[in-house]
């Protein structure tokens, strides 16, 4: 028997969503209530897209109710969809928006990852602006910040952002659930254009092969040619002894990260701002992570008013031998890209090993040597990033090279 189903948020303080009830009738067609804070201007706009909506979900006969608080489409197509499955209509049919600009955005697999920036998967008011503070990723949170009555609806709406907002040049990620419900969470937002899935709490190799298989799956069967990424997080003491098998895992697997929250829960030790109780699990992470050849991402910094202990926690990072740090809030963006930002020595350093890497190449020489030294491939990897990063950061011109000739 189907039961009347509800999604979204409504409320004085709610903005940029909306909620939907729709009661399920044996006959009469579709009874449409809509009220709206834009109605002045939008009102007609908001009845036709939750028109379209119902259309598009097969629904003939219920009563909807639709209270809206300035959501743009996608985010009515998903709150509405929520609502009619929750209330047993819909069957598999999906009220997916049109397309926008940032569709198409690709990424790859070598790329600066200083900053990913979390959004919660079930505010899409964080979403719209999010691509402003240049995070190089964002992250679209479907697990620790979804309640669990919420992940349904939550994945809806971030696939339908995922095909609606323009997240310019973010790398666009999503972390998924555990388990059956994360392979779900793959299903939905491997179509439309993911680049990147954030596997939680990642005990075994056979987890991410899982999710890569899922994905794999998805992506075919949609026709893109891209592989989607992997980032397995580190969460527990077995997952730490487990690194190395975790990071070669798949071909896919493009960075490593650790979770220090539930990590030190493990293992029952209060986290502090020390770190004392962490360091052998982040050292572990950055090796694991540089034997398999993939990105080591350091943890989130908890603490959002405090820019200059982020700033020292990300020096100490670097120095680890991360490559980035997580971010809870827009405010942390700019202090993590500065931290993670090449030195001035360093840039000077990367640049000889560069020059001496490319005259070596002239000469037909296999062997990379600055001075009386050998330089060893690995290092000449690390310098070329390092000028790319800085030439990117507008730290070294484009035609240095011209110029130190």
């Amino acid at each position: 028997m189907n039961e009347i189903g509800e999604a979204g948020r409504r409320g004085e303080k709610v903005r940029s969503d909306g909620w939907v009830r729709v009661e399920p009738k044996a006959r009469g067609g579709i009874r449409l209530f809509v009220t709206t804070k834009v109605e002045a201007m939008y009102g007609e706009a908001v009845r036709a897209t939750c028109a379209k909506g119902l259309e598009i979900l097969g629904v003939r006969h219920a009563a909807v109710t639709v209270e809206d608080h300035g959501a743009l489409d996608f985010v009515l197509l998903a709150r509405l969809e929520a609502a009619v499955k929750r209330a047993g209509l819909g069957g598999e049919r999906e009220a997916l928006p049109e397309p926008g600009p940032g569709f198409g955005a690709r990424s790859a697999r070598e790329r600066f990852r200083r900053s990913r920036l979390y959004l919660p998967g079930n505010e899409p008011k964080f979403f719209l602006n999010a691509a402003l503070h240049e995070p190089d990723a964002v992250i679209l949170d479907l697990e620790d910040s979804v309640a669990p009555p919420e992940k349904d609806a939550a994945r809806i709406l971030v696939r339908n952002a995922l095909r609606s907002v323009d997240f310019g040049t973010c790398e666009r990620t999503v972390r998924i659930n555990q388990g059956e419900r994360g392979l779900l969470d793959v299903d939905a937002v491997v179509p439309q254009n993911v680049h990147m899935i954030l596997i939680p709490k990642v005990e075994s190799a056979q987890q991410v092969r899982a999710v890569d298989e899922r994905a794999e799956k998805a992506r075919k069967a949609a026709g893109l040619k891209a592989p989607v990424l992997l980032m397995p997080i580190i969460e527990s003491a077995l997952g730490c002894f487990r690194a190395l098998e975790i990071a070669t895992a798949s071909p896919n697997v493009a960075a490593l990260t650790i979770g220090l929250e539930d990590y030190t829960a493990d293992i029952g030790a209060p986290r502090t701002a020390e770190g004392r109780e962490s360091l052998w699990a982040r050292q572990v992470v950055v090796n694991a992570a540089r034997a398999a050849g993939v990105a080591p991402i350091d943890t989130v910094f908890s603490d959002v008013a405090d820019m200059e202990g982020l700033r020292e926690a990300c020096l100490e990072a670097k120095a680890l031998g991360f490559e980035g740090k997580g971010c809870i809030h827009p405010r942390q963006v700019p202090v993590v890209h500065e931290a993670f930002a090449p030195s001035l020595e360093e840039v000077e350093k990367a640049k000889r090993v560069v020059l001496a890497f490319e005259e070596a190449e002239k000469k037909g020489l296999g062997v990379v040597a600055l001075g009386s030294k050998m330089v060893d491939p690995p290092v000449v990897k690390r310098a070329l990033r390092t000028v790319k990063m800085a030439e990117a950061l507008g730290l070294l011109p484009r035609n240095w090279r011209r110029e130190r000739k």
